[in-house]
């Protein structure tokens, strides 16, 4: 299967824009150098697997969806949140997040009123 590098450019580049984010904003989140989601969006550099699935947490999208443009379904505002905050923790943290979601997944009798 072939990749259009420049096709991915653009859907990212298109979706930083439906996000409202300017590049260096995303080059922050995302843990990038300046010019290299630069490169990517104009397909003058190709993007690893990590880098990859990093742009799909902060721009809230899917690898299929970058890579492919399938069509995604819109995050609420929850999923928005957690995905611009997720860079921030650090491994132990993300961890720890993790096993609390399946808690919570587990026993949702707990919880109900």
């Amino acid at each position: 299967m072939y990749v259009n590098y420049k096709l991915v450019g653009q859907r990212i580049a298109r979706r930083r824009k439906e996000l409202g984010y300017k590049q260096y904003e995303v080059t922050e989140m995302a843990g990038l150098s300046d010019k290299y989601l630069s490169n990517i969006e104009r397909a003058t550099s190709v993007l690893s697997v990590d880098v990859l699935m990093r742009l799909c947490t902060v721009l809230e999208t899917t690898p299929d969806a970058l890579l492919l443009g399938a069509r995604q379904e819109s995050s609420d505002d929850f999923t928005r949140y957690i995905a611009r905050k997720a860079p921030e923790l650090t491994p132990a943290q993300r961890k720890l997040v993790l096993q609390f979601i399946e808690m919570l997944c587990q026993n949702e009798d707990l919880f109900k009123k």
